[in-house]
């Protein structure tokens, strides 16, 4: 018997028995099983067949279980079997013990697959519109032991968080920098630019990068998200005059505002479009590369992490966020 007290897991020691008084062990379950099943023929020929096994067979198992027992369990005759009181008890207490224990092997199995624990996931709030929704509805969804939270966090928190274990995955735009994780891409999406509906660019099914540099663009904050802000300033690099940007006085304002004076651009991904103010509207930019979203997750990765990727990676073929 192991030693008094409290183990890790909080279970309490003096119920865990190794060996059985007299030094017997617990009998194997499945000597267990055919017993119950002759319990309830009380005919080793007919037992036999429904197990599908030699009746012989089923014979030898009954000998050493009831050996393994240390007592009868039958009484055996020509015409009969009957269950001694030894076996009556033992077919009435079984089967509860045995579904116990069935249970265990499924939720050690559903462990080991993904499907039990607790995930928390850290997203960008440009991630949040859409892409972050559709993965934890797709993880909760037929998975009742998995219990999921998702938090908007600040771009550059989201690695250095999946990296020391803070949270289990992040979402976030583009290649973001940071060590001691795997980044997987999640989606590819057009970029664009937002703006009024009333805009004079709004009449065009496509903007040039050029035309759009006319007028004031407006680029998130770098210390919001580097990664994205190099990309979309990027796209204007070559272009003369340099075009006149400017970030907003609010980090990330829902109404969007600052696009409502008809002259203003916003560089964006397609995947602002799911969550657009009325009287705002999107065009492509015309060759412009697109924007990424990816699925970080730490380099050591679990079979929860495991799970995340297979379900993110029939997402997004389900939803075509990759090009094939």
């Amino acid at each position: 018997m192991c030693d008094r007290g409290k183990d890790r897991f909080g279970i309490d020691s003096e119920r865990i028995v190794i060996n059985r008084p007299g030094g017997r062990v617990a009998a194997d379950t499945v000597s267990l099983r055919y017993f119950l099943v002759l319990a309830q023929e009380l005919n080793f020929t007919r037992a036999a067949a429904r197990i599908g096994i030699a009746q012989p067979a089923l014979s030898a198992r009954m000998r050493r279980l009831e050996a393994e027992l240390g007592t009868a369990l039958l009484v055996r005759s020509t015409r009969s079997v009957v269950l001694t009181t030894a076996g009556a008890a033992l077919a009435e207490s079984a089967p509860p013990a045995l579904a116990a224990l069935d249970r265990a092997w499924d939720t050690a199995r559903s462990a080991a697959a993904g499907e039990l624990g607790r995930l928390r996931i850290g997203y960008s709030l440009s991630a949040g519109a859409e892409t972050a929704p559709a993965l934890v509805d797709r993880l909760i969804r037929g998975n009742s032991g998995l219990e999921v939270g998702a938090v908007p966090m600040a771009t550059p928190e989201i690695t250095p968080a999946v990296a020391d274990g803070r949270i289990d995955a992040g979402i976030t735009r583009g290649e973001q920098p940071g060590r001691g994780v795997r980044r997987f891409l999640l989606r590819r999406a057009r970029v664009g630019v937002q703006l009024a509906q009333h805009h004079p660019l709004a009449e065009h099914p496509e903007i040039e990068i050029a035309d759009a540099a006319a007028y004031p663009l407006r680029l998130p904050d770098r210390a919001a998200n580097p990664a994205i802000h190099d990309q979309l300033s990027g796209l204007f690099r070559d272009i003369r005059p340099h075009p006149r940007f400017h970030t907003p006085a609010v980090s990330f304002d829902v109404s969007q505002r600052d696009l409502r004076d008809g002259v203003t651009l916003a560089p964006a991904g397609e995947v602002a479009v799911t969550a657009q103010p009325a009287g705002l509207t999107w065009r492509p930019l015309r060759g412009a590369p697109s924007m990424t979203i990816h699925l970080v997750l730490p380099r050591e990765q679990s079979p929860l992490h495991l799970r995340i990727r297979a379900v993110a990676r029939a997402l997004a073929h389900e939803l075509h966020w990759l090009p094939d």
